[in-house]
């Protein structure tokens, strides 16, 4: 099999496993959930084999790169992110519900890698500004912290759900008494918006000393190193505000999800609709 075929299985693994979370969380029969975590476990296994064909894959042709460099890669990685955070984020808190809002983002990337007309998925030479090892560490940087936000928005979904449901005194047994608590939620949101702002933070520098490399210098204001700056303020602002004045609960879901609408445009807007020197990149 080669790597193509794994990506399928992928697809098709991390759509079958949103299902089921979705299931668990509209019926709350909790013999689903089980199912839902060993397909998204074998997706992000079967995704980690196939990325490492797809270099192999690369080096037989005589081109030899990491599989991180244009826009269908770096999706792919992203979709690994995303199931590998949530299914260590599931084995440490003991909560599958969490995957109905998760696990759709590692789906929705594999699906518009797999099926988008406009995806280029050969494996293709480097040019030379992205010949560098720095490539490697500010992508990897980078979509570990886009990971980690993709589960800090779903997370806000779900703290509004269970806001509003909780205002509306609906009963225990309605569509979001299965939701854990939002003194839970909160802490959860939290906490992966800080572990993404590291990494996001780890990926801006690396990214600077690889402009530097590349092009000479650190920081160009490139629409792409624009919009970052703007994602990292957004996040700090959110931590600041954490910290020193206290801002928790609904302020903090509304502004993950804005973070996370933010990396969005970062990562597809600016690529598609602004032109730079990331037009070709892939974070």
């Amino acid at each position: 099999m080669n790597s193509s075929q794994f990506f399928g299985i992928t697809t098709l693994a991390y759509l079958l496993s949103s299902a089921f979370y979705i299931a668990l969380f509209i019926f709350k029969n909790k013999k689903i959930g089980p199912i839902g975590t060993a397909l998204c476990a074998l997706g992000t296994l079967t995704l980690t084999v196939a990325m490492g064909l797809r270099w192999q894959e690369s080096y037989q042709l005589g081109i030899g790169h990491a599989p991180l460099t244009n826009m269908y890669e770096s999706l792919v990685f992203f979709a690994w992110c995303i199931g590998a955070f949530y299914l260590f984020m599931e084995f440490r808190f003991k909560n599958r519900v969490i995957g109905a809002f998760v696990v759709p983002f590692a789906f929705v990337a594999m699906a518009y890698a797999s099926f988008s007309k406009t995806m280029n998925q050969e494996i293709s030479p480097l040019i030379p500004a992205l010949q560098s090892n720095w490539l490697i560490a500010h992508v990897l940087t980078c979509f570990i912290g886009y990971g980690a936000f993709a589960m800090a928005a779903g997370l806000g979904v779900m703290y509004l759900l269970k806001k509003s449901a909780l205002a509306k005194k609906l009963p225990e047994d309605s569509l979001t008494g299965s939701l854990p608590e939002l003194r839970f939620i909160d802490d959860m949101t939290y906490k992966t918006i800080v572990f993404g702002f590291l990494w996001l933070s780890a990926g801006i520098i690396t990214g600077a000393i690889w402009a530097n490399e590349a092009w000479g210098t650190y920081w160009s204001w490139d629409p792409k190193e624009t919009w970052s700056i703007i994602t990292w303020f957004l996040y700090a602002t959110t931590l600041h505000a954490r910290f020193t004045r206290g801002w928790s609960g609904t302020r903090i879901a509304w502004l993950a999800i804005l973070g996370f609408i933010s990396v969005f445009f970062t990562y597809f807007g600016v690529n598609y609709l602004l032109s730079g020197l990331h037009s070709y990149g892939s974070s």
